[in-house]
């Protein structure tokens, strides 16, 4: 399915002018916040779930879980690049785009490295 990042966008104004909170969405605390979620996803996976595989996953509350913080994720990282004028969809192109030249299949297919390496 695709995610319809005007409309999400446009519910995340009102929800936050709703509540007089764009004075609390600066950079800093919206990059924070991201950072802050991703951590909870990573949470969930701290120490042996995931390591194997997907399968993890199919267990209903870790599933859950884990599909509430990538919500989190996906909100924050849209009311960011909302605020700061950001087109996600041109900037996801724009960095395929570079990782195709920075990691060419004939190179890199299968490996774990990076470009650098």
């Amino acid at each position: 399915s695709v995610i319809d990042n005007d409309k999400l966008a446009n519910c995340l104004r009102k929800f936050a002018s709703d509540r007089d909170w764009d004075q609390f969405h600066t950079p800093k605390n919206l990059a924070s916040a991201l950072a802050v979620e991703s951590s909870e996803l990573l949470e969930i996976f701290q120490w042996s779930r995931g390591q194997s595989g997907w399968s993890d996953l199919q267990i209903p509350e870790i599933r859950s879980r884990a599909e509430e913080e990538l919500a989190d994720i996906l909100l924050y990282l849209i009311r960011f690049a909302d605020r700061a004028g950001i087109d996600l969809q041109h900037s996801a192109e724009m960095k395929l785009a570079l990782n195709e030249q920075k990691y060419p299949v004939e190179k890199f297919k299968g490996s774990d490295k990076k470009y650098s390496e």
